[in-house]
C-alpha cells in the first residue's frame, strides 16, 4: 500500500489481517464493524480446524447472518436441516432463524461472514471469555 492515500473510510487489508479473536480450535478475524460501518453491518472471516464444531445452534433476533465459504466445507443448520457448502457456496440466514456452522471435514474450513445490522464485534470479549472457559474445564 506504500504511501497511497485513500478516500475518507476506505479500508484496505491484506490476507489474515483485521482484528483476531481465538476460540480454540475455531478464529475470527474481524475486518470492517463498529465505528468504520456506522454499525449498520460487520465483516469477518471465521477459520475452523478439521472436525471442529461451531459457535454452537443459536439465532439472532433482528439481525441477518450471510455467509460466503471460502475454502474446505462448512456444515450448516439452518432449522432443523443441515446443508454442506462448499468454497464459493453462499448461505443466508433471516433473523430469528436457528443455525450454526461446524467443519466436518478433513481440511481447514472457512467463511465469510457479513451480519446485517452491524454491532455483533461488542459480543467478542465475552465470546472468547466463555470458549476459554470451555477448554479449562475439558470442554474443547
Amino acid at each position: 500500500m506504500g504511501n497511497a492515500t485513500f478516500p475518507e473510510g476506505a479500508i484496505v487489508l491484506r490476507a489474515g489481517e483485521g482484528r483476531a479473536y481465538a476460540l480454540g480450535a475455531m478464529r475470527s478475524v474481524f475486518k470492517a464493524d463498529g465505528a468504520e460501518t456506522a454499525d449498520t453491518y460487520s465483516i469477518s472471516e471465521w477459520w475452523l480446524d478439521p472436525h471442529t464444531p461451531g459457535p454452537g445452534a443459536h439465532a439472532h433476533e433482528s439481525n441477518d447472518d450471510i455467509f460466503y465459504v471460502l475454502e474446505g466445507t462448512m456444515t450448516f443448520l439452518l432449522g432443523d436441516q443441515y446443508v454442506d457448502a462448499t468454497r464459493g457456496d453462499f448461505v443466508r440466514v433471516p433473523a430469528n432463524v436457528t443455525h450454526d456452522f461446524e467443519n466436518r471435514g478433513d481440511v481447514p474450513a472457512g467463511v465469510l461472514n457479513i451480519y446485517i445490522p452491524g454491532g455483533f464485534e461488542r459480543e467478542m470479549e465475552g465470546i472468547v471469555a466463555w470458549f476459554a472457559q470451555q477448554r479449562a474445564a475439558g470442554g474443547d
